[in-house]
């Protein structure tokens, strides 16, 4: 099963991630519309998205909408949204969605493709997001490090006809737009040591406003972030999910290095006064720390001072 000669695209929640995506593809010519923000879709459509790297600028032409309908025409529809928002997201696109089409998670944490499954009947699929972009203005995107992604069939979707040729061709597309796009046969392992990357980054760079680079020189910081690897990790074998503690933390400190410059969306996040998703990180690890009889203090001490900085300044 292929996705055919000419796959439209549609991004739902067009933030850092589905910018960037929606435009590796659109500049690969394949048909790519943004559904988000009112203020981003208005400067994409007056002036193109904007992909800004180090090295060079692109301007991408892509259609732009608020109307979540505008899911209806696209062969593949990546969910870009906040994982607070998937249950929602997936039930309002559920009626617009092609019978034939595929929906991919493109989001932080483990649960989200489960959650999207839930709720459709459509194939879906779930991708390991490995970034560094921020949105640097209306329409303008910052690429900072990596791009590549890890796709596959979570076990909420196995069961669907066509499932594993839809990874393969959906894999083909984004290789197509030079996005390095692997198809693992265990997403769900994949997935947990992107959730656990995100626990070791995410919180501490919010709460000390510090780019990776700067974590990854702090001895001190090195420390906390390898104790909040080492407790999620523990998580992850007591939910049955295999994951090498030596290997993750490896990970961390190559994310560290390719990343140098990057802020966690976290932090993006709560400079902009926006909620996080720190409950489907550290606090996710946390819960499932308490339910499987598991000892991860830090990483709920980590998740309860974030919540707490997002609530805001008792001091103006």
């Amino acid at each position: 099963m292929t996705l055919g000669p000419n796959p439209t695209v549609a991004v739902m929640g067009a933030g850092a991630v589905g910018c960037y995506y929606g435009g590796m593809l659109a500049m690969a010519g394949i048909p790519v519309t943004l559904i988000g923000r009112a203020q981003h879709v208005e400067a994409v459509r007056r002036n193109g998205l904007v992909i800004e790297r180090d090295d060079r600028r692109d301007v991408v032409r892509v259609d732009a909408t608020t109307d979540l309908h505008a899911v209806s025409d696209a062969h593949v529809v990546l969910v870009c949204v906040k994982s607070p928002d998937t249950r929602d997201t997936a039930a309002a696109i559920k009626p617009c969605l092609r019978a034939d089409g595929v929906v991919v998670s493109l989001q932080n944490g483990v649960e989200n493709a489960q959650w999207i499954a839930e709720a459709i009947e459509e194939v879906v699929l779930a991708a390991v997001v490995w970034v560094g972009a921020y949105m640097n203005g209306p329409g303008i995107v910052r690429h900072t490090g990596r791009g590549d992604l890890v796709l596959g069939v979570p076990r909420a979707s196995a069961d669907r006809s066509g499932a594993a040729a839809r990874a393969r061709a959906t894999a083909a597309m984004f290789e197509r737009a030079g996005v390095k796009c692997p198809v693992a046969d265990d997403i769900e392992a994949a997935l947990w040591s992107k959730l656990i990357v995100n626990c070791a980054f995410n919180a501490i760079s919010a709460l000390g406003r510090a780019r990776y680079g700067r974590m990854a020189r702090d001895p001190a910081i090195r420390r906390l972030m390898e104790t909040a690897v080492r407790e999620a990790v523990a998580v992850a074998h007591a939910s049955s999910v295999a994951i090498d503690e030596n290997a993750m933390l490896a990970s961390v400190w190559r994310t560290a290095e390719a990343l140098l410059s990057q802020y966690s969306s976290t932090a993006q996040d709560i400079l902009r006064g926006k909620p996080t998703e720190i409950d489907m990180l550290n606090g996710f690890v946390a819960r499932r720390a308490d339910a499987l009889g598991v000892d991860a203090p830090a990483n709920r001490a980590l998740h309860a001072l974030v919540k707490l900085r997002e609530a805001g300044d008792d001091l103006v």
